[in-house]
């Protein structure tokens, strides 16, 4: 099972960017499909954006233009830069995987069976 870092959190007023990192441990890690969902309080978590192990991307329509997925497979890292940031981005994100899948549904959670514990981001306005 690999296990996953965020980083990259903070606190930033309304306009600003931010770069987040997902650190993965172990094997084959070009062979997974990865996504970034957020949760915020009184909200189901929401799939931000994923990339598949072909490297395939989709974002949700709220970030889309804004934010931009991707990975190193060298350093096992996953990436979301966010621009533009908005108040209404303010949640806790996290990434996820699932091992050699190409998800249906890739922006739904129950795609993945690998989480980490998440990095807050803050947007104020």
């Amino acid at each position: 099972q690999v296990q996953l870092v965020e980083s990259g959190g903070g606190s930033v007023q309304a306009g600003g960017s931010l770069r987040l990192s997902c650190v993965a441990s172990g094997y084959f890690y070009s062979e997974y499909s990865m996504a970034w969902f957020r949760l915020s309080p009184g909200k189901e978590r929401e799939g931000v954006a994923c990339i598949d192990r072909y490297t395939n991307t989709l974002y949700a329509d709220s970030v889309k233009g804004r934010f931009t997925i991707s990975k190193d497979n060298a350093k096992k890292t996953l990436y979301l830069q966010m621009n533009s940031l908005k108040p209404e981005d303010t949640a806790m994100y996290y990434c996820a995987t699932v091992y050699a899948v190409v998800p249906a549904t890739p922006l739904m959670q129950n795609e993945y069976n690998n989480w980490g514990q998440g990095t807050q981001v803050a947007v104020s306005s």
